[in-house]
């Protein structure tokens, strides 16, 4: 854990009171003056907003930032303690998408419709929909985007020349893309089939390329379809022909090293792990410069998002929304996306700074394209259960403990049981 005390200048958001003038930024309160708890996860996107802070500082002299980091194992158990607490520990917070729906159920969140809807030049309107959507709760807004991590195809694009083979577009291709860039000293695709989120989040990519979906138009779960199996059947058989040996329990960091290292030639992850593959002075190395990205083979990927939320027990409400709407506001997130943020508003995909002084436009393109097709995991309350029930079915199933049929059906059955 690192804690890091940032003295910001800010100013009130639309809740405060006093004189309004204007701020660049739209028209904010100038009367506040609060220390500002804040809890966050130990990610590059927030290292990027810390890099912001002497720009918010110049301008709001009057508002004192506490930014605490922490890994995701342990957030979710110090929120709850916040929330309940006679004297909460933090006044504006970043949530992850399955645990929205169950804070706002609780009245854990404020929320921010009117905040929103009286901060002028905002354009809430640019957000991503697929990001937006995450944020609402039977009607109601109680956060806004922080950043997304949608997954896509990330490639060696040497190695698919080498192999001869094309970037795949279907799941069929998948498969035997994967297979055909499997050499003696390389695997073709590193996988994570973790026990619990990080298979899920992976496998349910290829349900989407299998025409399949995790939930029916009706809102109930459909883990247990005939596509759900062609998914599974196939995300087995490339795992045994062509991942990394013993990889069964890898996640992230394993198959991320695996790719940098050039170990394997491809991966299912995140879009803004692009940048860190072609950084020259990163874990790539002489690799560096050769990896693309595409988006997940059928169009649809799964959608990952943090959001920025006030604690409906923080003690500086408007000073946490003063810094929310400033961090998202059109022109600083540009600024965040050309600095390597992960995208939330479809005009920073566009902007020049970003295109001129990021990734290249082929990245940011590709990008928007991914986000356009995304969907959760989850959708309702007890998200998190649901995601670490399902995942330990699944890797059951490619352990080889059940069968296909078995897994899917005890997955449909827990994913039954927790949305009741």
């Amino acid at each position: 854990m690192a804690a890091t005390c940032l003295t910001l200048a800010g100013c009130a958001g639309s809740g405060g009171s006093g004189e309004q003038e204007s701020s660049g930024v739209g028209e904010v309160s100038t009367d506040t003056t609060a220390t500002v708890r804040v809890l966050m996860e130990n990610v590059p996107d927030t290292d990027i907003v810390k890099q912001l802070v002497p720009q918010f500082n110049e301008k709001y002299p009057n508002i004192t930032l506490d930014i605490e980091t922490m890994t995701f194992d342990q957030m979710r158990d110090r929120l709850v303690s916040s929330f309940q607490a006679a004297e909460p520990a933090y006044d504006l917070i970043v949530v992850d998408y399955p645990w929205m729906d169950d804070f706002a159920a609780a009245n854990f969140l404020e929320p921010l419709d009117e905040r929103i809807a009286n901060t002028p030049d905002y354009d809430a309107d640019d957000f991503f929909p697929s990001l937006t959507e995450i944020t609402e709760v039977d009607g109601t807004h109680y956060g806004v985007p922080f950043y997304n991590y949608a997954l896509g195809y990330i490639y060696n694009t040497e190695d698919l020349k080498q192999a001869g083979v094309q970037v795949p577009t279907t799941l069929d291709e998948l498969v035997s893309t994967s297979q055909k860039l499997k050499t003696d000293g390389r695997a073709g695709i590193a996988m994570q089939p973790q026990r619990g989120y990080k298979i899920f989040e992976e496998w349910a990519n290829w349900l989407f390329a299998a025409g399949g979906s995790i939930y029916g138009e009706d809102g109930k779960p459909t883990l247990d379809t005939p596509e759900a199996a062609r998914a599974l059947e196939a995300y087995i058989e490339t795992y045994r022909t062509a991942a990394p040996a013993n990889s069964l329990n890898w996640a992230f960091d394993e198959a991320f090293r695996s790719v940098s290292s050039g170990q394997a030639a491809s991966m299912i992850t995140y879009n803004w792990n692009l940048p860190a593959l072609n950084d020259p002075t990163g874990a790539s190395g002489e690799r560096a410069g050769q990896f693309a990205l595409a988006p997940i083979p059928g169009g649809k990927s799964v959608l990952g998002s943090w959001s920025w939320a006030i604690p409906a027990n923080s003690a500086a409400p408007d000073a946490a929304w003063a810094f929310v709407s400033w961090i998202t506001s059109p022109e600083v997130d540009a600024e965040r996306v050309a600095k390597g943020g992960a995208a939330i508003r479809e005009s920073s995909l566009t902007n020049e700074k970003v295109l001129s002084d990021g990734f290249g436009e082929d990245y940011y393109r590709t990008v928007g394209e991914i986000l356009s097709d995304a969907s959760p995991l989850t959708r309702g309350n007890g998200g998190e259960e649901m995601i670490q029930a399902v995942g330990t079915e699944l890797n059951e199933a490619v352990a080889g403990n059940k069968s296909v049929a078995d897994a899917l059906r005890d997955a449909q059955a827990a994913a039954e049981r927790i949305q009741k």
